[in-house]
Order: C-alpha cells, then structure tokens, then sequence
C-alpha cells in the first residue's frame, strides 16, 4: 500500500516527539520512582522482619532481585503495593465456581485434618481459609511492628480501613497484602482466554502465562460489596501481574505503557482517581489482541497504539464500564463514581484531541 508522503513525514514527526517524550519525561518518571522504591522498601522491610520476629509464618517475600523487589507493584509515584506471599496453601483445594466475581475461595481437602494446616486458627466452621481472620491478625502484627521499628519516627498506619497500610514520611502509602501463589494452575473463571483464532498471544507464551499462573490476595473485593454473600470475607482476589507483565513483553508494548502512565500522572491524576495505571494496563492488552501482529507493535506504530489506547479509554469512560482483561465479567470502574469518570473522558479527550492534531503537543504535555 503507497503511503503519502506528509503522512510518513507527520508519523516520523511524532515518532520523534513521542522519543523525546520518553527520553526526558518517562525517564525522570521512573528515575524517581525508582529512589523512591528503594527507600520505601527498606522501611517496609525493616516492618516485615519485626513481623517475622513475633509471628514466624509471617515471611516477609520482599527480596530485590535483578534491582527489582519480587511482590512489589507501583501504582503511582506515592503509593504503592507489596504482596507478602505466604506458605502452605497445601491442604487447600482452589474453589471458583463464578458465584464471586473476581475472587475465589480456598476450602480445607476432603479428609484433611485442621490440625495439618499451618493457618488452623484462620479456618471456619465450614472449612474455607478465611481470607479477612488472617488479615486482621496480620494487621494487628503490623501495627505492633511499627511501633517497634527502627523507623517508627517516619512510618505509621493507615487508620480506618481493613487493609494494611502504611503512610511513609507523610508523602508514601504502602499497602501490604498476604497471598498465596498459585503457580501451574489457571482459574475457571479465565478458562475462555486466549480467545480462539487471534494470533496472539502465540502458543508457546499462552503455555508460559499459564504455567506462571496467579495469585490469591486477602484485600476487599469492590466486585462483592453489596452483594450478602456469607463468603465476602473468606474469599481471596484473583490477581494476574506476572501473567499480564509475561504478556507486555516483545516490540513497544512496555514502552507504551511507560509513556501512558506518566501522561496519566501529569494529565489525568484526578478526583476520585477514575483513571488509574491498571486501567491502562488492561487496555494495552486488549490493544495487543486488536493488533496481534508483532509489525503492527513496531516503534514506527507507537504513537498509532497510543491514540488507539487513549480511544478506548474514552470510550470506556463514557460507557462507564471497563472490563478485567482475563475477568472480563469484572468491571474495574464499579466503585467509581459517575461524575469522576465523566470528567475524566473530557480530560482524557482534550488529551487525545491534542495529540491528534498536534505533534509538538507533547512538548508542553
């Protein structure tokens, strides 16, 4: 197919700009971001080692490999998410039967004695591992961690809210949240992905992002607020982040994402927090299933993707609804007010307008 001449010029122009843009305002990003991992880790860890000190099965999981700190997710330049994997999910047979989107439940084997858990106290009457019983106590640990800590001037607890979080130097919230890994298996309620005759992902990935498998985290589930379900509090979060970064590699897919979160940080930080670094995740890798050929993931198609991106958001804001990529019967907007995503789809289309008909716009975005 020929191409016009001042449509390669106006494509090389944002190409460029796009380049700069990472060059300069990603790279400042993840600079920071980066100082900032590193001395909110060593406070976390110095918490979780105090855990351990009082509760031994407690084990903090927190570990830096590769400059890279295993369980740790960055959900923006001031908070941030630390999975504290925990042991001995044996005795538990894995239950997602779909009657609580988004989570699942971990029920005690038939014939297994209480006794042979390591969690027994943590189980109900009717056998589940309760997912809230055991947070409450890691909570209560926490806390006694954090007035013991040698830290204890600069760290202190997220009050009112079952969840277990932490405010560093009054600027950095932490929430840590005991899981289990599930590793080699892959949950029902996903059984449809990969959707059949799209070339990606490619075989051989499906297979690894399988066998990488998910994690169960104790945290309130938005999904079962409202819904009187006995199990809300039992029932562990489904959470696929090895699965979804496994995904985002090969051409600029990391790349487009790097870009996408820091123009959120600047753009699209706003009330009620309508927009967040995982939403854009989650449409990067419906993106990727639009365009499943590894061409079309090229640098020269980079500021193509992230229009095609910033679209969908704004589609999705309006219509109200973002599906989870791999639960896509679970709405990632429930919660979220309706005037909050109504203004962001007007933020975000001022967005997009820009950078649609200016190339030089992302020198002042």
């Amino acid at each position: 197919m020929l191409v016009p001449s001042d449509m390669m010029a106006a494509q090389s122009k944002l190409l460029y700009q796009l380049n700069k843009f990472y060059g300069e305002r990603v790279h400042a990003r993840k600079a920071a971001v980066a100082k900032t991992v590193r001395d909110v880790c060593k406070v976390v860890q110095d918490v979780l080692k105090e855990v351990e000190v009082q509760e031994p099965r407690f084990i903090s999981s927190l570990n830096e490999c590769n400059s890279r700190f295993d369980g740790l997710e960055v959900l923006s330049p001031t908070e941030f998410e630390v999975i504290l994997y925990l042991n001995q999910m044996g005795v538990f047979n894995f239950v997602d039967d779909g009657s609580l989107p988004g989570c699942a439940v971990l029920k005690l084997s038939d014939g297994r004695k209480r006794s042979m858990s390591l969690w027994v106290e943590f189980i109900t009457a009717s056998g589940y591992l309760s997912a809230r019983k055991i947070r409450s106590r890691f909570q209560t640990l926490v806390a006694q961690a954090c007035d013991k800590s040698s830290y204890r001037d600069v760290v202190k607890m997220v009050a009112d809210t079952t969840e277990v979080k932490l405010r560093i130097r009054e600027r950095y919230v932490v929430q840590i949240t005991p899981a289990f890994r599930c590793s080699g298996l892959w949950p029902r309620s996903a059984a449809h992905w990969p959707i059949p005759h799209i070339p990606w992902p490619n075989p051989n990935l499906v297979a690894e992002v399988k066998a990488e498998g998910f994690d169960l985290l104790s945290k309130d589930c938005i999904s079962l607020q409202g819904k009187q379900s006995s199990m809300e509090g039992d029932a562990w979060v489904l959470h696929f982040m090895e699965a979804e970064n496994s995904l985002l590699s090969g051409g600029c897919r990391k790349k487009c994402l790097s870009i996408l979160k820091t123009m959120r940080d600047r753009h699209l930080d706003l009330p009620g927090n309508p927009v967040t670094s995982y939403h854009l995740k989650t449409l990067l890798l419906y993106e990727c299933e639009k365009h499943p050929r590894e061409l079309e993931w090229d640098e020269a198609c980079l500021g193509d993707r992230l229009n095609g991106i910033l679209l969908q958001m704004i589609s999705c804001l309006q219509c109200r609804r973002c599906p989870h990529y791999f639960l896509p019967q679970l709405d990632l907007f429930k919660g979220k007010s309706a005037s909050s995503l109504e203004n962001a789809a007007k933020q975000c289309w001022r967005l997009t307008r820009e950078l649609l008909t200016n190339p030089r716009s992302l020198e002042k975005l």
